[in-house]
C-alpha cells in the first residue's frame, strides 16, 4: 500500500488550519487557555503613494524616450596613418606611462578586446565604431577625438535608423573631444548640456554603441568628481559605474532632468570590459571646448608660462606653510606673461581671480580654460608674505608645451641627506649650484629622487654655489623649526623641480 504524505504547503495549511480553529476554540471555551490579548491584525498599506527619494530608481523610461533620439552612433574608415590596433578609436594608448600606479595594470581605452576574447568591434579593414550626440538642430554632433582621428570618412547612424555622412570640424586632443557636422538633412533631434556639475551619488544615464549594439542604455550613479587618470593634461573626470563598454566612446551621460553631464572617453578593466570604473568628461569642460571649435575650428588656451607642481605636505612644511594647497612655481619662462607679471620660481599661487586654488592641476585647468587676453589676479605667497599680481594671459604654444609638475614621495628619513657634493663649476655640469657627486640610496635624498648628475640651484630660497651653502640653509632651516627643508633641483636632462627633505632628526 502506497503511503500519501502531504507536500510542505498542504502541511502548512492544515497545520493553519488547526491553529484557527483552536483559537475559535480557545475563544468559545473561555479565556484561560490563550492570553485575552493575542489577536493579529493585518497592517494597512498607506492609502496615499509612498514618498518617492528625490531621484527614484524604478523607472528612467522617461528619461531615455526624452533624449534617446539625440544620441547617434559613429563609424569611420581611418587613413593609412592610423595604429593598427585602433579599434573604436587612434590614440587609445596615450600616455598610459603617466596612469597612476593604482590603474596603470587596469586603464583601457575603449577598443581592446572585450570581455571572453570578443573580438573588436570594427567597419571594415580599417575602420571603427564609437558614439556621440547631436548638440543642435542643424546638426553638430560631439563625439571624442579618439574616436574620429585619422578619419578618412565619417557617418552618423540616428536613432531612426538613418546613416548620414558628417565632417570632422575640429578636434582638441589635450580634452579628447571632436566636434562633427551632420552634411545633409536638417531639423534634427537634439539634446542640451547640464546647467550644473552632478554631485557624488546622482543618477545617471549612459547611452551609446557598445559593441556596435547602437541604442544601448546603462545606468548608474556618479562614483566621485575630479579624476585624474594620468589621461592628459587637463583630466577631471566624473567617475560612474553605469556599466560602459568598447563603443560607448564620445556618448553622452545624463542626468535624471535629461541634460548632458558628461561623454564617456574612458574606462579601468583587466579585461576590458565593464567593472563599474568608467570616466566621463564633465560637461563643463566639452561645452567650452565645443564653443571654440564651432567657433574657430581649433582651440586657443590662455598661458602663463610657468612650470609648477604640487605643494606636498613636505614642502609646505619646507615652505612654513599650514596646509598643502596651491601650485608651486618651478620657474617662470623668459618673456611670457608670468615672468612680465614678476612671478619667480619658489612663490606659491594660491588664488585665481579671488577663488582658491587647491592644487597645481587646477591652476592648470583654470588657466587653459580661460581664453587669451583675459586678465587674471594671481595672489601667491612669497618668502612667507601674501602679494597678488595681474596677469595678460598669452596664447599656450600648439606645440604641446605643457605646464609641468612633478609629484614628491613622502619621506620620513632623516636631514642627513646622503649626498656627497661638490660646486657645480668643479666637475663641468653648470657655472651654477651645487653638483650630487654621489647618493646614498638609504638617504632622504635618494626617497625624493635626487641622483647623481643633478645640481642643487638653491635652499631654502637661497642660491647655493658650494656644499657648505647646503649645510648652512640646512642648519637655517632646523634653528627655524622647519619640519622639512626645500630644493630647487635641476636634472641632467636640464628641467628643474623642487625636492622638499624631511628634518625629523639631527644630523649625525
Amino acid at each position: 500500500m502506497t503511503e500519501t504524505r502531504p507536500t510542505g504547503r498542504t502541511s502548512r495549511r492544515a497545520l493553519a488550519s488547526v491553529a484557527a480553529a483552536a483559537l475559535i476554540a480557545g475563544g468559545a471555551i473561555g479565556s484561560g487557555y490563550l492570553p485575552s490579548a493575542t489577536p493579529a491584525y493585518a497592517q494597512a498599506l498607506p492609502k496615499s503613494p509612498i514618498e518617492a527619494p528625490e531621484h527614484p530608481p524604478g523607472s528612467f523610461a522617461g528619461i531615455v524616450n526624452k533624449v534617446k533620439p539625440g544620441v547617434v552612433s559613429v563609424k569611420v574608415k581611418l587613413d593609412d596613418s592610423a595604429s593598427s590596433d585602433d579599434d573604436d578609436g587612434p590614440s587609445q594608448g596615450r600616455n598610459l606611462q603617466n596612469v597612476p600606479p593604482q590603474l596603470r595594470e587596469f586603464f583601457k581605452r575603449f577598443g581592446q578586446n572585450g570581455p571572453g576574447g570578443m573580438q573588436p568591434q570594427r567597419q571594415g579593414p580599417r575602420g571603427a565604431v564609437g558614439s556621440g550626440f547631436i548638440i543642435s538642430a542643424d546638426g553638430y554632433v560631439v563625439t571624442n577625438n579618439h574616436v574620429v582621428d585619422h578619419a578618412k570618412t565619417v557617418q552618423v547612424t540616428l536613432d531612426d535608423g538613418r546613416t548620414l555622412d558628417a565632417k570632422v570640424i575640429g578636434k582638441d586632443p589635450k580634452t579628447d573631444v571632436a566636434l562633427l557636422k551632420i552634411t545633409e538633412g536638417s531639423n534634427f533631434p537634439y539634446v542640451q548640456f547640464g546647467k550644473s556639475a552632478p554631485q557624488v551619488g546622482d543618477w545617471v544615464v549612459a547611452i551609446g554603441n557598445p559593441f556596435g549594439l547602437g541604442g544601448t542604455v546603462t545606468a548608474g550613479i556618479v562614483s566621485a568628481r575630479g579624476r585624474d587618470i594620468g589621461a592628459g593634461p587637463y583630466d577631471d573626470f566624473l567617475q560612474i559605474d553605469a556599466p560602459i563598454n568598447k563603443g560607448n566612446s564620445g556618448g553622452p551621460t545624463f542626468n535624471v532632468n535629461g541634460e548632458v553631464v558628461g561623454v564617456n572617453t574612458a574606462i579601468a578593466s583587466p579585461s576590458g570590459g565593464s567593472v563599474g570604473l568608467a570616466f566621463a568628461i564633465p560637461a563643463e569642460t566639452v561645452q567650452a571646448v565645443v564653443d571654440q571649435l564651432r567657433t574657430d575650428g581649433k582651440v586657443a588656451r590662455g598661458y602663463l608660462g610657468v612650470q609648477i607642481q604640487p605643494v606636498t605636505q613636505d614642502i609646505a612644511e619646507g615652505l612654513g606653510l599650514d596646509k598643502a594647497k596651491g601650485a608651486l612655481v618651478d620657474h617662470a619662462e623668459n618673456g611670457t606673461p608670468a615672468a612680465k607679471a614678476g612671478l619667480k620660481a619658489g612663490d606659491v599661487i594660491e588664488k585665481v581671480n579671488g577663488d582658491t586654488v587647491d592644487s597645481a592641476r587646477e591652476l592648470s585647468r583654470r588657466i587653459a580654460g580661460m581664453k587669451p587676453g583675459a586678465k587674471v589676479e594671481l595672489s601667491y605667497l612669497r618668502g612667507g608674505k601674501s602679494d597678488t599680481a595681474t596677469v595678460t594671459l598669452g596664447t599656450m604654444p600648439t606645440d604641446g608645451t605643457k605646464m609641468a609638475s612633478r609629484d614628491e614621495d613622502s619621506s620620513n628619513g632623516q636631514p642627513r641627506l646622503g649626498l656627497q657634493l661638490a660646486p657645480a663649476g668643479d666637475v663641468g655640469l653648470s657655472d651654477q649650484g651645487v653638483a650630487v657627486v654621489q647618493v646614498d640610496p638609504d638617504g632622504p635624498a635618494a626617497a625624493k629622487g635626487i641622483e647623481a648628475g643633478d645640481v642643487i640651484l638653491d635652499v631654502g630660497g637661497q642660491s647655493v654655489s658650494r656644499p657648505s651653502d647646503v649645510a648652512t640653509q640646512i642648519r637655517a632651516a632646523e634653528s627655524s623649526g622647519r619640519k622639512a627643508v626645500l630644493m630647487r633641483v635641476k636634472s641632467g636632462k636640464g628641467q628643474t623641480r623642487f625636492v622638499a627633505v624631511s628634518l625629523n632628526k639631527k644630523d649625525g
